[in-house]
């Protein structure tokens, strides 16, 4: 069975309550809320959980771009010398997962563990950075999953209706190469789509104008994602938009399939 799930907040995250709710609500054994100070203090190991996600919200108010600050936290402060670079390294390593929301997904790019975890506090290789419209969205999207990526949140999903709300959401990829090889090796876990489920460059159903219509990346083994849309926040039908006019046939949102798939997987390892 799944050992213990760790979500980081604090320094301006503010979804740790909604992500614990749905990892409860998706068979979760443990859940602990820890405040990323704490973390990098070194209150707790990793060797003890098998599950972390980096939330959204402004982490330190997003001051010098999204996440900046605190990967400089991650990277040059107390990490040096407990010994937590090293343990991110081989949790990621040992096939343990890793989710990445909004946020989160800015904060693991910046650190390097996507698209290509080998790169992890050594190398950035794309970006997040302003929304093409250069203003916050905070809107519902369409996301159609990439049926060829193995990742281990969106097996068995074809297509999903999640919020997003950032301002700083658009991937960018300046390397050809790269491009060809994210492509080429199925590393695209979800792309924003129209009502029918294309992938779509139309503003707002793609919200921020990411390369390629990218909502969602992972690494190549499957184990960490990230993802600039909220499975979190649509984690009962009452979150949809139209609830009140619509009728729906479980009372989860469709943001759990995510976390429920991540601990069938944990439970069979």
């Amino acid at each position: 069975m799944n050992k213990k799930t760790l979500i980081l907040s604090g320094m301006g995250l503010n979804c740790e309550r909604e992500t614990a709710y749905a990892c409860e609500k998706s068979g979760a054994n443990q859940v602990e809320i820890l405040h990323t100070l704490r973390f990098l203090e070194g209150a707790v190991s990793l060797k003890d959980y098998d599950f972390i996600v980096f939330i959204g919200g402004f982490l330190d108010g997003d001051y010098l771009g999204s996440a900046r600050v605190g990967v400089n936290r991650f990277k040059y402060g107390a990490p040096n010398s407990l010994g937590l670079k090293e343990q991110l390294i081989e949790f990621a390593d040992e096939g343990k997962l890793m989710l990445g929301v909004c946020n989160g997904f800015q904060l693991l790019v910046k650190l390097g563990f996507l698209p290509d975890e080998s790169q992890a506090f050594t190398g950035q290789l794309i970006s997040l950075t302003q929304n093409q419209k250069g203003i916050f969205e905070d809107r519902w999207v369409h996301v159609k999953i990439n049926p060829n990526n193995r990742n281990v949140f969106t097996k068995g999903i074809e297509q999903m209706y999640l919020p997003v709300r950032h301002g700083e959401g658009r991937i960018v990829v300046t390397d050809k190469a790269l491009q060809k090889d994210l492509v080429a090796k199925n590393q695209i876990a979800m792309f924003y789509a129209d009502k029918s489920g294309e992938p779509t460059d139309w503003y707002p159903d793609n919200p921020n104008g990411s390369w390629n219509n990218i909502a969602g990346i992972s690494n190549t083994k499957g184990n960490i994602m990230g993802m600039m849309p909220h499975p979190e926040a649509y984690n009962h039908y009452t979150n949809h938009p139209h609830w009140t006019r619509m009728t729906f046939s479980e009372e989860d949102g469709e943001g759990l399939l995510l976390f429920k798939n991540a601990y069938r997987y944990l439970n069979q390892r």
